[in-house]
């Protein structure tokens, strides 16, 4: 379709066969696929003879928008919370699998930006998109499964916590959260490194493996909000969280944007999703390195509990609101 002098092609002027054509051609195959794109099934190796399986599902208006965010920025964001999952267990990340559902408008440049997107977060670990499917759709959908490779460690469950342990934490609270705000008050401040961590998130991927092999008793990553997730945890392993809510650094920039919005900094920190975050129980006395912030206690009981009272979870849920 072209429009005055620029002309602007689409996935529908393509064609389903050269659209997939034009997103394998922008992704290269690491050491663990053994065949990519191409046949019914990828064959991928799995050297440790288990392999770590995660799934998750973005879509358009719900978990992003194409008007905050760019094409670009939807695939690393897309990867990174797949991959952060994987991290989570203990694991390298390897492979993922990409579903994706798009409008027959939608201009090919923005699918370049995001399977570019894809390629750049899947090479921050060494991992590659093996393959997947593509349809038409009325909006932008994203399904994506992620694989990982333990090494021959153990897989570090919600359910190995135990009273005596400390809870730590590594990788930003509260930016993703933060940022969102801004986004939706449209304040003047709408953009810069606190929007930029809603559009990409950062996750500490070697910590996960490094985790475990500090001995974690449980871990897993902050896609929901730090409460919410060491709900999780806590239900898992039938015990009791308790934070210290002055562990927590809040760096100036979420304290400026607190102030903008009159907003309490500490509740994006404990109840903000999308950074991707570690959190990990650890026995008492492990020497952390110091990317690991000690942040809590488990005991017996059941919850959360912040400097001695309960809290709920106050993170994010699929089916509130």
């Amino acid at each position: 379709m072209c429009c005055g002098r620029r002309c602007v092609i689409t996935v529908g002027d393509l064609g389903e066969f050269n659209v997939v054509a034009r997103i394998t051609g922008r992704l290269p195959q690491g050491r663990a696929v053994l065949l990519g794109p191409g046949d019914d099934a990828a064959l991928v190796s799995a050297p440790d003879g288990r392999v770590v399986v995660s799934t998750d599902l973005l879509l358009e208006g719900r978990h992003f928008r194409r008007d905050w965010s760019s094409g670009y920025d939807i695939g690393r964001k897309a990867a990174a919370q797949n991959l952060a999952d994987i991290a989570a267990m203990g694991a390298n990340p390897t492979v993922l699998v990409v579903g994706l559902g798009l409008p027959a408008e939608t201009e090919l440049a923005w699918l370049d930006e995001l399977s570019d997107g894809l390629r750049d977060e899947c090479a921050v670990v060494g991992a590659s998109v093996a393959g997947g499917d593509i349809a038409r759709s009325e909006t932008v959908v994203l399904g994506i499964t992620a694989l990982g490779d333990l090494g021959g460690r153990p897989a570090v469950t919600r359910s190995g916590a135990r009273p005596g342990d400390v809870v730590a934490v590594t990788g930003r609270l509260g930016h993703a959260a933060a940022g969102l705000a801004l986004l939706m008050a449209a304040t003047a401040s709408a953009e810069g490194p606190l929007v930029d961590a809603h559009r990409r998130p950062l996750p500490p991927y070697s910590r996960g493996p490094e985790a475990a092999a500090l001995g974690a008793t449980a871990m897993l990553d902050v896609s929901d909000g730090l409460l919410s997730d060491l709900g999780h945890v806590a239900t898992a392993s039938g015990v009791r969280v308790e934070l210290d809510a002055s562990a927590f650094a809040v760096p100036a920039s979420l304290r400026e944007a607190g102030e903008t919005l009159d907003a309490d900094p500490l509740e994006w920190v404990l109840t903000g999703g999308d950074d991707h975050a570690l959190a990990a129980t650890f026995p008492a006395g492990t020497a952390l390195p110091p990317h690991w912030m000690v942040v809590g206690v488990v005991a017996e009981g059941e919850g959360i509990r912040v400097d001695g009272r309960d809290r709920g979870s106050g993170g994010w849920d699929h089916f509130a609101g």
